[in-house]
């Protein structure tokens, strides 16, 4: 049977009855108090083996009381918990000192759970204590489960150099989590350091990321720098890591079990001091099964598992990530907007195939194109209409089928040539057959809306009419 007294503040007296309820049936021993003098009092008199506390109480904020419970008495463990369930809350637990965070309303079977855990653990590995950097600027925003979860792993792993893996779909805020990792952990200090697999042609990714030295290949005249090279001391951000080669995943697997590498072209191993966070939207262990992945290195960057959940699975986080988007519009010059009750269940609804990147998108285009203070209903519908028009085929705009069209083009084209340049004349035939499928497959995701395609391929819309008439391309509207 669970022994050991509990201290619980917290101004809210259903939440203390209840707490007293479950801490007593599980057969531990429960003060209640409502304000966080009396809670100090107890505390600096030596009695209560665990506290459980509120944030907001009238009379202190827990995170002003929680550095003098930790000074007066370090191996006390204290959970926190509170409404305001944002990711800085959270944060703030962990570099306050805290056992754990959790958010209301909480599951009882997982306090009770809690609690036990932290009285059976050695008292000397209770708590942090860690003063974490950062400012006032909330970096992941959302109140649901799930994000919550995502939340109290994060303040635990902010002292750490554990590898983290972030899993994710394309849109979810994976390099957002890096870098909160980063911002708010101890290498705070160091450099931030982000390389994208999918963005760099193979054959360089292993000099982008070891560096080289002169002469290690055909063009290199000088000795260069890499990735970790630039991350010493900090964080290096491996993005959809699913697409290294296999060269490289051999290299980086010995940095990750030696603490060292070569430059390409260099003989002398150099030691690394990195912390490895790397993120893919692929399934790793299917690449694995497919020969296209190293299995040891899965088990190397897996340490800490994150998945991000897509947007429609948190629907619930989409008013306060509207309310966000709409704040960092405001201050970017954009005019102040709301949106009514009938709109934005319109948008919680919404499947966002884009998740939180294609959101803030929407925002912003509301911010900016519509004129009205208060965005309704019929508004929303014209902003999420279905991208692909029923006359189309089904991948007409599908982004992988896109790219991989645009490779084939250009592989062809560069394969003529070896390792030398193609020659000037032959770029206006590569802009053509490229370009062609970009803009065809942007008007058809638009159902011929120039000026959704021109925002969508980043161009000046006058510019896209005169590449639709060079290009001769033929715009298939929507029937609907």
């Amino acid at each position: 049977m669970p022994t050991g007294q509990i201290l619980v503040a917290d101004d809210d007296a259903a939440i203390r009855t209840v707490l007293n309820q479950a801490l007593s049936r599980a057969g531990y021993e429960v003060r209640l108090t409502s304000n966080a003098a009396t809670l100090w009092r107890w505390v600096s008199q030596g009695e209560g083996d665990l506290v459980i506390t509120d944030v907001v109480m009238p009379d202190e904020n827990a995170f002003d009381l929680l550095p003098r419970i930790k000074k007066a008495r370090p191996d006390l463990p204290v959970i926190v918990m509170s409404a305001q369930n944002t990711f800085m809350t959270a944060i703030r637990a962990s570099e306050k000192g805290a056992y754990e965070y959790l958010p209301k309303p909480f599951d009882l079977k997982e306090l009770i759970a809690i609690v036990g855990r932290a009285l059976a653990e050695p008292k000397k590995a209770r708590g942090n204590g860690a003063e974490a950097g950062g400012g006032e600027e909330i970096p992941l925003v959302g109140r649901s489960a799930a994000m919550q979860d995502i939340y109290r792993v994060l303040a635990r792993l902010m002292q750490t150099d554990l590898t983290v893996m972030i899993n994710g779909e394309s849109g979810t805020g994976k390099e957002l989590v890096a870098r909160a990792l980063h911002d708010y952990g101890k290498r705070r200090n160091g450099p931030f350091v982000a390389i994208n697999m999918a963005a760099i042609p193979r054959d360089l990714i292993e000099s982008e990321l070891f560096g080289h030295e002169k002469g290690a290949f055909t063009g290199a005249q000088a000795r260069s720098s890499g990735r970790f090279e630039q991350a010493e001391g900090g964080t290096l951000f491996l993005d959809e890591i699913g697409d290294m080669p296999m060269e490289a995943q051999t290299r980086l697997l010995r940095v990750l079990q030696q603490g060292e590498y070569t430059t390409v072209g260099g003989r002398t191993p150099i030691k690394t001091d990195v912390r490895i966070i790397a993120a893919t939207n692929k399934d790793l262990r299917q690449l694995i099964n497919q020969g296209l992945f190293r299995e040891d290195l899965y088990f190397r960057l897996n340490v800490v598992p994150i998945r991000l959940p897509p947007l429609r699975e948190r629907a619930e986080d989409v008013p306060d990530l509207i309310r966000h988007f709409f704040s960092l519009g405001e201050k970017e010059g954009l005019p102040a907007k709301q949106i009514d009750p009938a709109a934005m269940e319109k948008l919680k609804r919404y499947r966002w195939p884009g998740n939180v990147r294609e959101l803030e998108n929407v925002v912003r285009r509301l911010a900016a194109l519509y004129p009205q203070d208060v965005i309704t209903g019929s508004v929303i519908e014209a902003e999420l209409e279905h991208p692909v028009a029923a006359s189309q085929p089904a991948d007409a705009s599908d982004p992988d089928t896109l790219l991989q069209s645009v490779e084939r083009h250009l592989n062809r084209y560069f394969a003529e040539f070896g390792d030398d340049l193609p020659p000037p004349g032959l770029y206006h035939r590569i802009l053509r057959e490229v370009e062609q499928p970009l803009i065809g497959a942007a008007l058809a995701a638009t159902r011929g809306n120039q000026i959704k395609a021109a925002e969508l391929l980043g161009v000046n819309r006058n510019t896209l009419r005169k590449k639709i008439r060079d290009l001769d391309i033929q715009i298939i509207r929507s029937s609907r």
